[in-house]
């Protein structure tokens, strides 16, 4: 799977609630930093987007994504969380680093 596909899948995954296949896109020392908080290690973030998201009935509005190559790949993309009923409730810029083992890091800013 190259890297744009494995970010893709990152936000698939959330979206269905399919956590298993978030695990495995994910590397095991994933770290996620945003505004509010930051989730140390591949098991506690899953745990949080299982268990402790606010909202679960939102989908990911993909608008662009850019990738800058290496053997540590940096994706960007642009986009919007968007409610069931079709409210947006922010746009999002997340940088995702992806390698070999999967999505190694992802730095999420918000507007």
């Amino acid at each position: 799977m190259d890297r744009r596909d494995a970010v893709r899948g990152y936000y698939d995954a959330i979206d269905t609630g399919d956590y298993d296949r978030l695990r495995d896109l994910l590397a095991p020392g994933f770290v996620q930093r945003r505004p509010d908080r930051t989730l140390d290690g591949r098991d506690r973030f899953v745990e949080f987007m299982r268990d402790g998201r606010p909202r679960t009935d939102t989908e990911h509005v993909v608008e662009a994504v850019g990738v800058d190559g290496g053997e540590v790949s940096t994706v960007f993309v642009e986009g919007r969380l968007r409610t069931a009923d079709g409210n947006d409730l922010f746009g999002f810029v997340d940088v995702h680093r992806v390698g070999d083992a999967g999505i190694e890091s992802l730095r999420t800013y918000t507007t």
